[in-house]
């Protein structure tokens, strides 16, 4: 796993990157949250495929709790990747909600998740 510092204006956010899934249960989710919150990051930016599947069934829970942390903490963050893979009326609407905030958003691109996570407004 790497991590690639961007400080836009006052916001540093941290870029994770690897070739394997990184979150792969509540307990990953929260340990990458908090050893990026006592860095001193105000957002993070991940990719789906770095995420297990099971996040994105909102049945397991696992989303939910991930996410209530990263609210809890105020850190935000950005998801990276083509969610029309997950099937679900109920995913599709959980990214529709998160992405009216600035705090979760699902984004198509990296310097979409930037551009969420630098906005202060």
């Amino acid at each position: 796993m790497e991590i690639q510092t961007h400080h836009i204006g006052n916001t540093k956010i941290a870029q994770v990157t690897s070739d394997d899934i990184i979150v792969k249960n509540t307990e990953d989710g929260l340990d990458l949250m908090g050893n990026l919150y006592y860095q001193g990051f105000d957002g993070i930016v991940i990719q789906e495929k770095n995420i297990t599947s099971g996040f994105f069934d909102l049945k397991t829970g696992i989303a939910g709790e991930i996410l209530q942390k990263f609210s809890t903490y105020r850190v935000r963050l950005a998801i990276v990747g083509d969610f029309s893979k997950f099937p679900g009326k109920s995913l599709k609407g959980f990214i529709h909600e998160s992405n009216k905030g600035k705090h979760i958003n699902f984004v198509n691109s990296t310097n979409e998740a930037l551009k969420i996570l630098s906005d202060t407004n």
